[in-house]
């Protein structure tokens, strides 16, 4: 790919899997963001969309895994963004740069928040008399934040060995809280309940109401870029980035699916647990009883906290690369590895500090989540539809080991398609009225990320950015090698 070696290819096929799999992490999307499902589509929404719209997911994982087979470096999305187009490759590579960036910060602290969020639920439930206060989830998130960016410090064998440990614990803690939810409760909803349709947006639209229901399912499938991101750390990259990045889509769309079942058919009284803070720990809490529902609040926790982990890796991993071809402020810093642990530990606490500024609004607003969240998926499936749609307009696509023949083409379509349609749905009102609480501010974020894009390019970046850079032939770049 024309870059010399700096860091260590330990990442072995499971660990790319298990990367992907961790930052989608199933336990915690879901559990993040079932009460906005349960308002928006209800039961019908929640199973069937979920089963849709993971069709879609695959879709656009099938065209990025193809991209990935063919470039796999930790650019990734801007990589391939600057080699696939025909012009202009500066400015395609750049935009989706940065549009990758912002959402990669975005997860990072989006995980992080919701990790905090019910942390602080579960000493409320253990201590009633502790008061949950936004400053208080702020200094929460920089705590995990610290402790993720010192997981990420270390070697990235450490970073291996807890991404393995994370799909065990999504894995184990799924049959876990499945089987209290079918074993436990006294009674459960009948079959037909999983048609039950509700929308409490606020529109009179059932339609408009359900279909922002899909968004449930979008918010979680976010992140499988990770593996394309570890690519220069995985073992026989070309193939085993993009299984890594189908196999973390499937397992999760099979997985998700059992477990939105398990929440579905245990809900006792809608009204009451679509309108709690936390709906899925009411429901928890109605169906098993305070103590088991405490326990399971646990499982949650740890699968928010791994996933904002594996998060924070892909992260970093992208501004490595995106500094290593001097595209952002001090590119000589962050793009640097340290000799001790060959990870490159700037890098690390650059993602951490920007993840704590995006959430530090929480201080004054409690609607900072939602801002987060809208960054984070809007800026990274723009991201993804970039390359996307550059590869569908090349006829002459040199693709890698693993690559769609001649379906390509008709998927990568398909996956572009879906992303534009599921990100005007992200940047539409999802509730009504619409007052500062329930404002949406995913285009007001997309319009600031892409203002500040553009400005900079135009003033300075064209000149000096012409998107991936060569370190020379391969037999040049091969005599740099560090390792």
């Amino acid at each position: 790919m024309g870059y010399p070696r700096k860091l260590t290819r330990r990442f072995r096929a499971f660990d790319n899997f298990a990367i992907s799999f961790t930052i989608i992490n199933i336990i915690s999307g879901i559990f993040s963001s079932f009460g906005f499902g349960m308002n928006a589509g209800g039961p019908a929404v929640l199973v069937f969309g979920w089963i849709g719209v993971s069709v879609m997911v695959l879709f656009i994982g099938a065209s990025m895994a193809e991209i990935a087979s063919a470039y796999p470096t930790s650019g990734a999305l801007y990589f391939s963004a600057g080699k696939l187009a025909k012009t202009h490759k500066g400015a395609w590579s750049w935009y989706t740069g940065w549009l990758n960036f912002v959402g990669q910060v975005g997860g990072t602290a989006a995980t992080g928040y919701a990790a905090a969020t019910f942390i602080q639920a579960f000493i409320a439930m253990q201590w009633p008399s502790y008061e949950v206060t936004g400053q208080r989830t702020v200094l929460i998130t920089a705590a995990i934040l610290l402790l993720q960016g010192l997981a990420n410090t270390y070697t990235v064998q450490l970073v291996a060995v807890l991404n393995r440990i994370s799909v065990w614990w999504l894995i184990i803690g799924l049959v876990v809280i499945v089987t209290a939810l079918t074993v436990m409760p006294s009674e459960h909803q009948s079959a037909s309940f999983v048609t039950h349709f509700a929308n409490n947006t606020g529109f009179e639209s059932a339609i408009y109401g359900g279909m922002l229901g899909l968004l449930v399912t979008s918010w979680t499938f976010t992140g499988f870029d990770g593996s394309f991101h570890m690519s220069e750390e995985t073992v026989q990259a070309t193939v085993n980035a993009p299984r890594g990045i189908m196999r973390a889509i499937g397992y999760s769309a099979i997985t998700g699916l059992i477990l939105m079942l398990a929440l579905v058919y245990s809900i006792r009284d809608y009204r009451a647990e679509a309108a709690a803070d936390a709906p899925p720990v009411q429901i928890l809490i109605d169906a098993l009883g305070m103590g088991t529902a405490k326990l399971l609040l646990l499982i949650v926790i740890g699968a928010m906290l791994f996933c904002g982990l594996a998060n924070m890796t892909s992260n970093t991993r992208q501004i490595f690369a995106f500094s290593r071809d001097g595209a952002m402020p001090g590119s000589r810093w962050w793009h640097s590895v340290s000799s001790r642990t060959r990870t490159p530990v700037k890098a690390v606490w650059l993602a951490a500090a920007c993840s704590l500024v995006l959430v530090i609004p929480g201080w004054w607003d409690a609607t900072a989540f939602t801002a987060i969240v809208s960054v984070n998926v809007v800026g990274l499936f723009l991201a993804y539809a970039v390359p996307i749609y550059l590869r569908l307009r090349l006829n002459d696509f040199e693709p890698g080991p693993w690559h769609l023949g001649r379906w390509g083409k008709p998927i990568g379509a398909l996956a572009v398609t879906w992303i534009l349609v599921s990100n005007v749905l992200f940047m539409l009102p999802h509730a009504w009225p619409i007052t500062p609480t329930t404002f949406n501010y995913a285009p007001v974020a997309l319009a600031v990320v892409l203002i500040i894009a553009t400005v900079w390019w135009f003033a300075t970046a064209r000149r000096r950015f012409q998107g991936p850079v060569s370190y020379g032939r391969p037999d040049e770049v091969a005599a740099m090698d560090l390792i």
